[in-house]
């Protein structure tokens, strides 16, 4: 099993004018202490889910994917997950692109149907109904798919219509930059994983519920003739030592998780900022899971 942080909150001592120095700190401890990958938010409001006001600090995910990256050499970088309304395909495309050549080949796309309606309306970006959010989410596959072929050629969609798919330079990561779907829907956003990604991402909200989700999934997989096994399963949770979590609760946790398929876990990693918290999961967690 592998770990990966996930960074949702930038609401540290010292604000803004500390802010790069502390960012920069926090992710060569990730990759010092073993972490296999940094994840930020793709959000431009704080979300209620964090207990913090909207107004609270929040970065746009893909300038601090790219500098994390400058200051990083081995982990993989993504946004969990990018909202498909928030960016026009085409850009998107270029945008991870981009990333995964000043990278290395290092780069994610997480990618998902969007839900904030308050960061839409605030800032004036269209939020259409969910069934027309996935419409463009499944558009939104086919172009980046399209684009990262190398391709150069038209695409018409009923959302998205594009005259040529040029994208140079071509990302490193073959045959591109591994695409993560998030989401649990069972009818729509599986199916998606099955026909798209590399990998999804679940809710942590049980072994039995994530077991469930994942056969769910292994259906979608035989309709539409997809190895299931090529798909990488991840999941996002609270990752913290202390108050009341040991280290051996939290392998033993994560290994009832690795029993029903689960290969990676995203956790999200409260106090961060302090640093010591990912000293401790690198020290005392890490190599524990390896072999889960």
């Amino acid at each position: 099993m592998k770990l990966g942080l996930q960074i949702p909150i930038f609401t540290w001592p010292g604000g803004a004018p500390e802010m790069r120095d502390k960012l920069k700190e926090i992710a060569t401890t990730a990759e010092d202490a073993g972490y296999d990958s940094i994840w930020v938010m793709d959000h431009f409001f704080q979300i209620p889910m964090t207990g913090l006001p909207a107004e609270a600090d929040m970065l746009e995910a893909y300038t601090t994917l790219g500098y994390i990256a400058a200051h990083t050499k081995r982990v993989g970088l993504g946004a969990l997950v990018t909202g498909v309304t928030h960016r026009h395909p085409g850009i998107l495309a270029k945008q991870v692109s981009t990333l995964d050549v000043l990278s290395g080949g290092r780069a994610w796309l997480g990618i998902g149907a969007a839900w904030y309606d308050r960061e839409h309306l605030g800032l004036g970006v269209p939020f259409p109904p969910l069934k027309e959010r996935f419409q463009r989410l499944e558009e939104a596959l086919q172009i980046l798919k399209q684009m990262w072929s190398g391709e150069i050629a038209p695409y018409e969609g009923k959302h998205y219509q594009l005259a040529e798919t040029i994208n140079v330079p071509m990302p490193l990561r073959k045959p591109h930059p591994p695409i993560l779907i998030g989401g649990s829907g069972e009818k729509k956003t599986l199916r998606l994983v099955a026909k798209y990604a590399d990998a999804c991402n679940l809710f942590a909200e049980s072994p039995a519920a994530v077991e469930r989700k994942l056969s769910i999934l292994r259906e979608h997989c035989e309709a539409v003739g997809r190895n299931y096994d090529d798909i990488t399963k991840t999941i996002i949770r609270p990752m913290g030592i202390g108050e009341g979590s040991s280290p051996d609760q939290i392998v033993q946790t994560l290994g009832e998780y690795a029993e029903v398929g689960v290969q990676t876990v995203l956790g999200v990693l409260l106090g961060v900022e302090q640093v010591t918290p990912i000293e401790k999961v690198g020290r005392d967690v890490i190599p524990q899971i390896k072999d889960l």
